[in-house]
């Protein structure tokens, strides 16, 4: 059975991120953006920022108990020809303005191979910032410190994609792939796939010509759950080595650096199983049964919605269906 309403439950009370913390993010995003564009030196070199990720995804779920929720935002810089050979200069100078600036010279932060992270008190969220160049052509880079290496990126394009991709499943795609993002973190599956894989081998499922065979295919969220989820493990078993996953942004950027033979085995795997599960708690026709098996593979956190005290009927209160990207409505950039 499908359970509509445990599923809305699920997602406002469990799996997505509330509207308070998102809220929190953006303005902790302006404010470091403020900081490194008040620098003296680095200020003039800086164009815009352009959130980046799970977070304009609208993707972002609810982090593991004692664990950081992170947004990450690229930064837009002047080319500068004085570092070509050094690209590492780029991550380097943002580096240098929270190293030397209160109060993130005394926040735990550091540089990564594509990015400068920034860590908040008590492990509560994390910042990484990107460093993001247009060419002279109109090309978008960003810096790979670890091999001194231009990568090709499309952060707008990548958007596009998922827009469309979401629009074809109802809606229903970033949700499906929140709950899929927390069976990996929540649940310890599939651990090892990075964000930006799942997102887009989950979006390549969705196809427009479904639901000319099925109009109800991504009916709602629990069905859409069962197609998308079922659609990715028939693929994926006819392709037991791992294949070549290119950003579907059309940048030319492939993926096939986030994950191993061994890392996309697990992965197959986990999925195949996780198939059988869904299919087996959407068919049960007792009602109970179905229940139990749902919460079998989702835990507790899957429950009826709450009874409200003043009506007796089912409250619609929470973090809301809609709080992931309440706050990200009409940001852009590539999924992570």
């Amino acid at each position: 059975m499908k359970h509509t309403d445990y599923f809305k439950n699920f997602m406002d009370n469990t799996v997505n991120l509330s509207k308070y913390k998102l809220e929190l993010l953006s303005d902790r995003v302006d404010a470091v953006y403020d900081c490194l564009k008040g620098d003296e030196y680095l200020g003039p070199l800086l164009k815009k920022k352009i959130p980046q990720g799970s977070w304009p995804q609208r993707t972002i779920i609810n982090p593991q108990n004692g664990k950081a929720f992170d947004g990450d935002f690229m930064v837009q810089m002047d080319e500068n020809p004085d570092w070509a050979s050094d690209l590492n200069k780029y991550g380097d100078a943002i580096y240098n303005v929270l190293h030397k600036t209160s109060p993130y010279k005394d926040m735990p932060h550091g540089r990564k191979c594509r990015c400068v992270y920034l860590n908040y008190a008590d492990n509560a969220m994390h910042v990484d910032i990107v460093p993001f160049v247009v060419r002279a052509d109109g090309s978008k880079w960003i810096i790979n410190r670890d091999d001194n290496v231009r990568e090709r990126t499309d952060p707008d394009g990548f958007t596009n994609w998922m827009k469309t991709k979401d629009e074809i499943a109802g809606k229903r795609l970033r949700e499906v792939i929140r709950i899929m993002k927390f069976l990996r973190d929540h649940r310890n599956s599939f651990t090892g796939t990075k964000s930006i894989l799942l997102t887009t081998l989950l979006g390549e499922r969705v196809e427009a010509w479904r639901k000319v065979i099925d109009a109800g295919y991504y009916a709602d969220l629990p069905t859409a759950l069962l197609h998308i989820v079922s659609d990715l493990d028939e693929w994926l078993q006819a392709n037991p080595t791992k294949p070549v996953i290119m950003d579907p942004s059309g940048s030319g950027t492939s993926f096939d650096h986030r994950w191993t033979q061994e890392t996309y085995s697990y992965f197959r795997d986990r999925i195949h199983t996780h198939a059988d599960e869904i299919k087996a708690a959407y068919d049960e026709p007792d009602p109970d049964k179905s229940v139990k098996k749902w919460q079998a593979l989702f835990g507790v956190g899957f429950t009826a919605p709450k009874p409200s005290s003043s009506s007796g009927k089912y409250s619609s209160m929470g973090t809301g269906a809609t709080a992931a990207g309440a706050a990200t409505v009409n940001l852009s950039g590539r999924a992570g």
